[in-house]
């Protein structure tokens, strides 16, 4: 089975009245504190975690690009050290679009980095304001003029279903997003999460998020348009060419295991779940201590993993292969899913079986929660 390691870098300019990653704000980063850190949590994830090759490595946050470039190149000879790197691992780092960070794009793809998701969010200036972005679309679009040159594959992401959008400005947008030539776009409806800011101003009516059935209409246009570029849906909100897909997320989906270091990471290797400490100094302080970040870890029960791949799997394209999932699990297919509400969502076209493989049809798709919900079995839920 395929290892990923995600390493996250929890620091950001600014936070996002939106984001509800573990990202901080801090006036100043102990930079080389945070080396011995990151590269202590690594070496021990590495001897519970060892023995096989790594795949991907994936630098999430918060803001990795705001990383030194120094920092990336010697996290990636430690993991590959402790690991060891397949010939065509995929190696990707989230960055903003900023013209400083952009400055930094040519060290990173020399640290070895070959594949940048740039956080765009949009096109059009007045929007990017209102989502607390700090770069215009201009600085945007230089950003991603030099991410093609540094780097072997770009993608972008944009955030749609915002309040009041209209079809006509996100088919604008979205044309002018295929346009740029990238080989994979990340296309997220705007979700108001919980303790963020945008949470906040909802309640107070500042604002109200736009209705299901236009956010309905958005997606069906997306998934028609990207589709007609050439960038398919392989998973709900992402977009590639074939070949093209985000090889590390795959993994996630997939259900495989991955190693997941710094701060508030999850990983899941064995059957085990992990989660790291959130707060960047508490962090610090565990690592100091113990040697390693972690702050839960819990063998996960079999019907939780069996629910979590099933949840996980129809999200993409490909869907999920029910005989694979029995004999991982140990579950019968009654035990994995309603076998009448299958048989329901298939003749009404929501749902395709292909032998032992089942997915969710492009009719599903605008349903997918709501499908999820009814189709994994209450025995595996009530498990």
């Amino acid at each position: 089975m395929a290892r990923a390691l995600y390493i996250h870098w929890p620091f950001c300019a600014k936070k996002c009245p939106y984001c509800d990653f573990n990202s901080h704000v801090r006036e100043s980063v102990d930079v080389d504190a945070w080396r011995k850190a990151l590269i202590a949590d690594l070496r021990a994830e590495a001897e519970v975690a060892s023995g096989e090759t790594l795949t991907s490595v994936f630098f999430g946050g918060g803001t990795p690009s705001l990383m030194p470039p120094e920092l990336a190149d010697e996290l990636l000879n430690e993991a590959e050290k402790l690991w060891g790197f397949a010939d065509s691992i995929e190696i990707t780092l989230e960055a903003n679009p900023s013209s400083v960070e952009a400055q930094n794009f040519a060290a990173l793809a020399q640290a070895g980095i070959n594949r940048v998701s740039l956080g765009i969010q949009s096109l059009d200036d007045k929007t990017l304001q209102w989502l607390g972005r700090l770069h215009g679309s201009l600085e945007a679009l230089k950003a991603l003029e030099t991410a093609q040159k540094h780097f072997e594959r770009v993608s972008f992401d944009l955030i749609y279903a915002l309040p009041d959008q209209t079809l006509d400005e996100w088919r604008d947008q979205i044309s002018r997003a295929l346009g740029f030539g990238t080989s994979h776009l990340s296309l997220y409806q705007l979700t108001i999460e919980p303790g963020t800011k945008f949470a906040t101003d909802v309640r107070r009516g500042v604002f109200e998020p736009l209705n299901d059935d236009a956010a309905a209409d958005l997606f069906v246009l997306t998934q028609e348009l990207t589709e007609g570029a050439g960038l398919p849906a392989y998973e709900t909100s992402n977009h590639a060419q074939v070949g093209e897909e985000g090889r590390h997320n795959l993994t996630y989906w997939r259900y495989q295991d991955y190693a997941g270091i710094g701060p508030g990471a999850h990983g899941r290797r064995g059957g085990f779940a992990t989660v790291r400490h959130k707060k960047p100094e508490n962090f610090l302080q565990a690592v100091s201590e113990r040697g390693h970040g972690i702050s839960e870890q819990r063998l996960l029960p079999v019907s939780e993993q069996a629910a979590e791949a099933l949840l996980m799997g129809l999200r993409l394209a490909e869907g999920v292969d029910l005989s694979a999932l029995e004999q991982r699990f140990d579950r019968k297919r009654d035990d994995l899913i309603d076998s009448s509400k299958l048989a329901q969502y298939v003749e009404l076209g929501l749902i395709w079986l292909d032998g032992s493989r089942l997915g969710v049809a492009p009719d599903g798709r605008p349903l997918l929660d709501a499908l999820l919900a009814e189709l994994v079995s209450d025995n595996l839920v009530a498990a």
